[in-house]
């Protein structure tokens, strides 16, 4: 599909923003008033009269009074042309009953994984625990599989008449609303009990825009729909011969809760965060209405959606972005062990089946405890060079078990040549040798395209990842007090068995540029050398009480994480949905601002996810009380705005 001023824009020396507003063709499918006569639950709202209901109401579930009846589900469906969709839990294949399929029970237990189809099924969250762990895949499972926190209808969104039914049934029928985009989701925004879903994963039109102009930007854009992933936008990149800055995971969506959150990938320290890009939105917003949000119109919405949180202030449909030349990168590694590091079993070529890379096999090692942790806060204090020099550093600390750990990173670098590397590399490793650790500073091998045409989708596990982040600021590296201080609650968290993994870049307000200096991103992100996560893979089956004495203990070290970063914060998408002050930790001092937002375009509170901005006025009655889980009907607290 073309976008309707596209033969404007490749004959025009610069595009007008202005003037005009890009829309691709699915946009320009809406929904209009007179559709919505003779039917009332898909009319319009008005924001001027919207308001949160009373304390202690829930939103309709399946079986109440409120809950919508057979014939107004149908005559949604009508609207939608047949878009609704009613799915049932992919894993109820494996369950005696009326679902019951041996054979796609066995793709799913050892295939479905190395395959697109977890991202391409309508309900699938990537981490199950946030639905309750209801309906899980196994070969000879034990009770029965439920919808749990799994959302009742799903309405296959291809245009914006579809997101705008989907959006006034749920505000007019007092129903919980989610939006779903890829299921890359660690926090439960993705899923929720009795909940009607707004899927935008098939909307992937793009148009590479070869001038465009908005207030201080002129020059190359791209403009592209929300269910476009990184892999795909690759291909576009490499069609065009053009970079965009994009997730590092091929399968995350490049504009949903990736975007919406900040989204760090390999350009963070050229070009900044994902959402410092966005040149122009286009939104469907709580009341049902089509609006554009760029740095001209409706000013206070496009500063939100850049970085304020997904899921918050509309549906983004399609975003226009900056758009840079091709370029390459290249990548020097680095691992190193204490002890001998565990061969993987029965000849595999990974130990683990989970969402947390395995680390080399063959290592560099030393067996002294005191040398290794000396050689690994050696390798994470050179990260600020790294990053000082457009690069990204990202990696992990693997713990074995028997005092035995694996430091696993690579520095990749746009646009350097594979000596600049070397160089830019070479002081650590005089660092190294001056500690008694005799590493050499490897080859580093030619650089290979950023982007590239040709490429496919990979295959994405179902695994129980838990996040726990912070943002390091970068002052922690520039006091040799203040760094050892740091690198110990790092070492006490990885010794208590927390697989620690890191992102160093510096997306500051002078690599953001215009606009993106000025958005609602974590204030924390601009002074910012490190993000790192405290991962683990939570075991399926726990009760409450064992979810949260895990989460006991994990917060402790938590706490050490938090002491050494005092007044930073944590990224949303790779943060703990039950992290404390989350207000705080994931908007820092934007929250208010937010907030204020959120009540002018939202009034009834109809978008809703954990820790976005306004949630506190909402919570969940999990079923069994498990900590942090959709499976339950969402309830107003007595929280007001």
């Amino acid at each position: 599909m073309h976008s309707n001023v596209f033969s404007l824009v490749v004959t025009a020396a610069a595009l007008s923003h202005a003037a005009w507003s890009l829309t691709f063709n699915f946009e320009d499918t809406q929904l209009t008033k007179e559709e919505t006569r003779g039917f009332s639950a898909i009319e319009f709202g008005d924001t001027q009269s919207g308001q949160l209901p009373p304390s202690g109401s829930c939103r309709a579930f399946p079986g109440t009074s409120e809950w919508p009846s057979d014939g107004e589900w149908k005559e949604l469906n009508d609207t939608l042309n047949g878009a609704l969709l009613k799915p049932i839990p992919v894993a109820a294949a494996c369950y005696k009953g009326p679902h019951y399929n041996a054979a796609r029970c066995d793709f799913l237990l050892n295939n479905a994984s190395s395959t697109h189809f977890y991202l391409d099924d309508p309900l699938t969250s990537l981490v199950p625990w946030t639905e309750g762990g209801t309906c899980m895949a196994e070969l000879n499972p034990t009770g029965n599989c439920t919808q749990g926190g799994f959302p009742v209808y799903v309405v296959n969104a291809t245009t914006a008449k579809h997101v705008q039914a989907a959006v006034n049934f749920a505000r007019n029928k007092k129903l919980r609303l989610v939006i779903k985009n890829t299921g890359h989701d660690f926090g439960g925004r993705s899923v929720g009990a009795g909940s009607l879903s707004i899927w935008t994963h098939n909307i992937k039109e793009f148009e590479f825009l070869p001038n465009y102009t908005v207030g201080e930007y002129t020059g190359m854009a791209a403009h592209y729909g929300c269910g476009v992933e990184s892999w795909e936008l690759s291909n576009h990149m490499g069609d065009h011969n053009i970079s965009i800055v994009a997730p590092g995971g091929t399968t995350v969506g490049a504009n949903g809760g990736w975007f919406g959150a900040g989204g760090h990938g390999l350009l963070t320290s050229t070009y900044g965060l994902g959402s410092d890009q966005a040149l122009s939105l286009n939104v469907i917003t709580a009341d049902g209405k089509f609006v554009v949000a760029d740095p001209e119109t409706n000013t206070d919405l496009f500063w939100a959606l850049r970085g304020g949180g997904p899921g918050t202030y509309g549906v983004v449909l399609s975003v226009v972005v900056k758009a840079y030349p091709s370029t390459t990168l290249a990548t020097s590694t680095f691992a190193f062990t204490l002890g001998i590091q565990p061969q993987p079993p029965d000849g595999a070529t990974t130990w683990n089946n989970s969402a947390i890379p395995s680390p080399p096999i063959f290592t560099f090692s030393v067996n002294d405890t005191e040398l290794f942790w000396a050689g690994a806060s050696a390798y994470y204090r050179h990260g600020t060079h790294i990053v000082d020099n457009g690069g990204l550093g990202y990696g992990y600390i693997y713990p074995f078990g028997n005092n035995i750990f694996t430091v696993s990173s690579s520095a990749l670098f746009p646009g350097k040549t594979p000596q600049e590397v070397f160089e830019i590399m070479q002081p650590l490793y005089d660092k190294l040798n001056q500690l008694g650790i005799n590493m050499t500073n490897p080859p580093v091998p030619p650089a290979f395209p950023y982007a590239s045409s040709g490429r496919t989708p990979g295959g994405e596990p179902i695994v129980n990842t838990r996040y726990r982040s912070r943002l390091f600021p970068r002052k922690n590296w520039e006091y040799d007090a203040l760094w050892a201080r740091t690198f110990d609650a790092i070492r006490t968290s990885v010794e208590a068995g927390y697989t620690f993994h890191n992102l160093q870049y510096g997306p500051t307000p002078e690599i953001a540029g215009w606009p993106g200096r000025d958005s609602a991103v974590n204030p924390a992100w601009r002074i910012t050398a490190m993000h790192a996560a405290m991962m683990e893979v939570q075991p399926v089956g726990l009760t409450a009480s064992e979810a949260m004495a895990r989460d006991a203990r994990v917060g402790q070290y938590m706490d050490l994480w938090r002491a050494a970063t005092n007044g930073s914060g944590a990224y949303m998408n790779e943060g703990d949905p039950e992290e404390p002050n989350w207000q705080q930790a994931f908007f820092g001092d934007n929250y208010a601002r937010l907030l204020r937002i959120k009540r002018k375009w939202d009034p009834w509170g109809l978008f809703w996810a954990a820790t976005t901005v306004g949630s506190e006025a909402w919570e969940v009655h999990p079923v069994g009380g498990y900590p942090g889980s959709q499976n339950g009907m969402l309830c107003r607290t007595g929280t007001r705005w």
